[in-house]
């Protein structure tokens, strides 16, 4: 009982926090725009952004990790509300001259039509290649030819929530939402590498669910910050995807396939015997080597016909 009420009382004290935050944030993208201060909007905007997300997801009063099935539906619904919040909240704040007139709102946030299949494809395409590795590790356990896998998974709400779930509505309101806000006054290499900071961030609060499973303290705060690493890292790739195609839909996709793949696993390649594991090291290798010589040619604006985010 004492543990329940603990919890009970750190949920309150963090929407508390939140709460303030997210309150200094806006009057802060108030005062930026009554001075007209862009890049001070941009930011102050993009920190309102990234507070909403994660505060909705401690909007519910719950003991429960995050995992649990309770706690899963729950903040589908928060992030459904935050999905439908976040344009709303870009277009007071967006800088229209910035694009030009005949760029339309939506398509700034990604969503056009106009080179959509390549944009569905290319970039996932890309990724797998960059995997390729880990891919064939996969092949080899014969993972994805174990009908039990599959049937298991499609009734899994964890396996939705990361497959479908967390990347759309990360990818909407940390790409298609923020990036055009940031490309207003940023260079888009700027932006590349602000936008994922704000993402890398909003990943931090893991850490309060990983008390909550009663994880060791040392453990949880070293997994928070490889966790931080790594999604800024991925946060990199896709904010570049998202400008270089100009597409919601080729973040979106590359990250559902890496929340699929989720980081390689080194241990098991090198528990094969040889010659296996120096094959598939070779494997890993060439996928990295193949995937920076056709990272620029693969991701050419041409290829996706955006002709909005032209740097």
């Amino acid at each position: 009982m004492q543990d329940v009420l603990s919890s009970i009382a750190a949920s309150i004290r963090l929407n508390v926090v939140i709460s303030w935050l997210l309150t200094a944030a806006l009057t802060s993208v108030y005062m930026c725009l009554a001075r007209g201060w862009p890049c001070a909007t941009a930011l102050a905007s993009c920190l309102v952004l990234a507070l909403t997300f994660v505060g909705s997801l401690y909007v519910w009063r719950s003991s429960e990790h995050r995992d649990h099935p309770s706690t899963i539906k729950r903040r589908c619904l928060s992030v459904f509300f935050t999905t439908i919040w976040s344009p709303l909240f870009v277009h007071f704040c967006l800088n229209r001259d910035a694009f030009g007139q005949r760029v339309t709102f939506w398509q700034l946030l990604g969503l056009r039509t106009e080179g959509f299949v390549a944009a569905a494809s290319l970039p996932l395409f890309l990724t797998m290649i960059l995997f390729s590795g880990p891919l064939v590790v996969r092949i080899l356990d014969g993972v994805y030819v174990d009908r039990s896998y599959w049937n298991s998974n499609f009734c899994n709400l964890v396996w939705w929530r990361n497959h479908l779930v967390a990347p759309f509505s990360e990818e909407f309101s940390f790409r298609a939402c923020m990036l055009p806000l940031l490309v207003q006054c940023l260079s888009h290499g700027a932006s590349i590498v602000v936008c994922p900071l704000f993402f890398g961030v909003a990943h931090v609060h893991h850490l309060i669910d990983k008390f909550r499973m009663g994880c060791d303290v040392k453990r949880a705060v070293l997994e928070t910050i490889f966790q931080f690493a790594y999604t800024t890292i991925f946060g990199v790739y896709s904010a570049f995807l998202f400008l270089r195609t100009g597409h919601f839909v080729a973040p979106f996709v590359v990250h559902a396939f890496c929340n699929h793949m989720g980081f390689p696993d080194f241990s098991e390649v090198f528990a094969y015997a040889q010659p296996k594991m120096s094959l598939v090291l070779l494997v890993f290798i060439l996928g990295l080597f193949i995937w920076s010589f056709l990272l620029y040619p693969v991701t050419d604006p041409h290829l996706y016909q955006n002709y909005i985010y032209q740097n």
